[in-house]
């Protein structure tokens, strides 16, 4: 991992039907999967205090509290969001929020890499898809790009967030594509069909992901103030409707309220 040896974070992900949740100091990094989807509004905060607390890491030690913004399940968009604020409002630290669909582009490069599929400074085009429920996928495209005379590289959007039947993605023609994502056994044939020298890969947006593309979201000045902690939608309908505001302040007021009460813990 490219962080600094100095940098903390936590990160987490509730976009899917797994909790996925992962620290770091420097080098070192802890990580938990747990059952995500209803069980993660009340799973996630007593996860997360334990893992902090097994890296010795207080929460307001942290540079940023780096979470999945969507798009995803609404539920657990919404959960994150609220434990990341109240989070960091407790803690007095920034969110980094990131893109779901950017969270699989990067943890299905790291699993070809991990394979020995593809070295870690060659070119790649991946297509993330997530299962949208509705007869719908979630889909984005990322070209990573090298840098020269680096170990590491950077992301670039290939093609925009959005929300479709299947048969109606399509494909960046410009190189070999890598389909990644969760949507392959819901939906099979009705995706594009993968080009000669072309892969898919089961891939999930997980913390240690986050944890991957942090530094350089955080270099490139993406930390927001904890009240900035939206999720990512897509679906216009159900942009934030006041019970969903409602919702997250309540949960927000959870965490916080959680903390209290582990801070003042002998």
């Amino acid at each position: 991992m490219s962080a600094s040896p100095e940098r903390r974070w936590l990160a987490f992900d509730t976009s899917t039907d797994v909790l996925s949740l992962a620290v770091a100091r420097g080098e070192q990094v802890w990580t938990q999967t747990l059952p995500g989807g209803a069980q993660a509004s009340s799973g996630l905060i007593p996860a997360v205090l334990a893992l902090l607390a097994e890296a010795d890491m207080p929460l307001a030690s942290l540079d940023a509290i780096v979470f999945g913004r969507g798009p995803g399940s609404f539920t657990g968009l919404r959960t994150a969001c609220a434990v990341a604020q109240g989070l960091a409002f407790g803690a007095d630290v920034p969110v980094l929020p990131v893109d779901t669909l950017l969270a699989v582009a990067e943890e299905a490069r790291w699993a070809q890499v991990q394979a020995g599929v593809i070295t870690p400074d060659a070119e790649l085009t991946v297509l993330a898809l997530l299962d949208a429920r509705m007869d719908e996928v979630y889909s984005a495209a990322y070209r990573w790009e090298p840098l020269p005379g680096a170990s590491h590289g950077r992301w670039h959007e290939a093609a925009p967030l959005q929300v479709s039947a299947p048969e109606q993605l399509h494909l960046p023609d410009d190189r070999t594509v890598l389909q990644a994502g969760n949507a392959f056994t819901a939906y099979g044939d009705r995706l594009p069909r993968v080009a000669t020298g072309g892969l898919r890969c089961e891939a999930l947006p997980t913390a240690a992901a986050l944890l991957r593309l942090a530094p350089a979201l955080w270099a490139q000045g993406l930390a927001v103030p904890a009240e900035q902690a939206m999720p990512l939608y897509i679906r216009d309908k159900v942009a934030n409707t006041t019970a969903e505001r409602e919702a997250m302040k309540a949960q927000a007021l959870q965490a916080q309220t959680a903390l209290t009460k582990a801070a003042a813990q002998p």
